[in-house]
């Protein structure tokens, strides 16, 4: 092979495969499925499928794979991962010495590969006593800002953000559950992207900026618990939110159960929210339609299906967190699992950001809320 030779087939070689330590396995792998691969930004992406139209797969078809060994590489791990599912694209993150990082993404095409892939390949043994860990992924758009003044309305929020960040979608205030003209002195902000919302928590951290001359308090927002669809399915308890205190259980019963007396078969309300149970998941469903955003004593509620967590879940996090969880309430049909507030109303009463489920929470424990957030829940 010629000199020029040599230098052709070695710009026919992707970026980041060129010099790999396994760059034949790399480029089989490559000859064989059809996938391309390139290195960018710290992360070698396959994919995706050949001939592949339309856009990318929604959201929820993407796992997050961890504790991969860092001589382990796309030729290993694609072969493991194609037995549950089509592959639309593996985002495996690299070191600048080769090496991979320990852990990466892979976007299925369909939902339900995805989940099969958390439920089967969690644990998969990769090399002798090396297990890979795998859980759902979430492409997290949301951040919690805490530390706004109380007396700021939602759309005051949503043109300050919007003056200091890009790309806000929509802003998330809940109203104190001592007085509903003030708020709770945190907000959601939406962002239209997980590279917007990235921006703006870099922009935003402390000390960087400040709002109406408020230090504030930024992070990511801990993503709603994801619920098999088959398993919300079978849910008959609504999770009433922004209740006023005072509200009794036995205004609740009556509210709820107007439109078929008898249907609702207990009420439990812990402050300023409850779960009501009813007989049948088609009598829970007309309450909801017909209830959510409307008047309760003068406060608005909000009325969503209660998202039963799994029990064994619930307990690992707990373990985990060593603190004490919120109230939950069980149903008796579904003795394996528990229901739970919602992870915002959890921030509110103070428990800690590391008790909270989270995404990748095995890999990337957070810590607690900042003390500033603290301090402000306090006051």
């Amino acid at each position: 092979m010629t000199a020029e030779d040599s230098a052709s087939h070695h710009n026919a070689i992707p970026e980041g495969v060129a010099g790999a330590p396994n760059e034949a396995a790399l480029m089989a792998l490559m000859e064989q499925s059809g996938y391309g691969m390139v290195q960018e930004n710290g992360q070698r992406k396959y994919g995706p499928p050949p001939g592949w139209q339309g856009p990318s797969p929604p959201r929820g078809c993407e796992i997050f794979v961890g504790k991969i060994p860092r001589d382990v590489y796309e030729d290993e791990l694609v072969p493991v991962f194609e037995t549950v599912g089509r592959i639309y694209e593996m985002r495996l993150m690299m070191d600048f010495d080769g090496k991979n990082r320990g852990y990466a993404f892979v976007m299925f095409t369909q939902k339900h590969e995805a989940k099969r892939a958390v439920r089967e390949l969690n644990n998969f043994e990769i090399r002798p006593g090396r297990l890979l860990g795998v859980c759902s992924s979430v492409d997290n758009c949301r951040l919690f800002i805490g530390g706004i003044p109380k007396t700021k309305k939602r759309e005051e929020i949503l043109e300050e953000v919007s003056k200091v960040t890009e790309g806000v979608l929509d802003v998330i205030v809940y109203a104190s559950a001592a007085d509903k003209m003030k708020n709770r002195g945190f907000a959601f902000v939406e962002y239209e992207s997980h590279r917007a919302a990235a921006m703006a928590r870099r922009k935003l951290m402390p000390g960087r900026i400040q709002l109406w001359g408020h230090q504030i308090a930024v992070d990511w927002a801990e993503p709603e618990i994801d619920v098999d669809e088959d398993v919300m399915e079978t849910v008959k308890i609504l999770y009433v939110r922004n209740l006023m205190i005072e509200t009794s259980e036995d205004i609740l019963r009556q509210t709820f159960g107007q439109f078929n007396p008898g249907c609702v078969e207990r009420v439990k309300k812990i402050r300023d929210y409850a779960f009501v149970h009813f007989s049948s998941r088609e009598d829970a469903v007309v309450a909801m339609d017909n209830l959510n955003g409307t008047e309760i004593e003068g406060s608005r509620i909000e009325v969503t299906l209660a998202k039963p967590v799994d029990k064994e879940q619930y307990t690992r996090y707990q373990k985990a967190s060593k603190a004490t969880a919120a109230p939950t309430t069980t149903d008796n049909t579904q003795q394996s699992y528990v229901y739970q507030c919602d992870p915002y109303t959890l921030t509110y009463y103070g428990y800690p950001y590391n008790t909270l489920i989270g995404p990748n929470r095995e890999y990337f424990i957070k810590g607690c809320l900042p003390l500033i957030f603290k301090k402000h829940l306090e006051t």
